[in-house]
């Protein structure tokens, strides 16, 4: 695609975050079949379903703007899934607790990745008028800041300390 216009970047970067989106909500779900703390175990599954929430928001956005959510694949989020793969799924752990602990420290970079991308699609809304999306995608990037701040709440709270002891 020859990028022309800013909308050019706005729906190409929804179809990258869509494509992230994806790709992490099916390493998170691995992510809580490996956990073994019931608050991180709960806490992965409601990112997953927060991740399917913005999934149905972005394919919602770019159908309306009369795109396909799927013509991209984000390489940024294969390389972030790779590690969540060399770095707990293939990885021996002889303590449960030092697995999540890293669980969560993989969660949260999938997580930071997605809020760089929804506050970017944001801003370029605002900049394109898109009132509507700029709704859509504001709450898209307060649930993933409000799943990344739970998750070091849980780091913080219990997991860190545990896998320290």
């Amino acid at each position: 695609m020859a990028f022309s216009s800013l909308k050019d970047i706005y729906i190409d970067q929804m179809q990258d975050i869509y494509s992230a989106c994806k790709q992490s909500k099916a390493a998170t779900q691995k992510l809580h079949d490996a956990a073994t703390d019931d608050e991180l175990k709960k806490a992965l599954k409601a990112g997953s379903d927060g991740i399917q929430d913005g999934m149905d928001t972005l394919s919602e956005i770019i159908k309306g703007h009369g795109e396909d959510p799927t013509d991209e694949f984000c390489k940024g989020m294969e390389g972030l899934v790779k590690e969540v793969h060399a770095h707990v799924l293939d990885e021996d752990f002889s303590d449960d607790d030092v697995r999540d602990a890293m669980i969560i420290t993989q969660y949260q970079r999938m997580a930071h990745y997605a809020i760089a991308g929804y506050g970017c699609c944001k801003a370029f809304a605002k900049r394109l008028d898109q009132t509507d999306d700029v709704t859509k995608l504001d709450k898209c990037l307060d649930a993933s800041y409000d799943g990344d701040r739970h998750m070091t709440e849980i780091a913080t709270g219990s997991v860190n300390k545990s896998a320290a002891a």
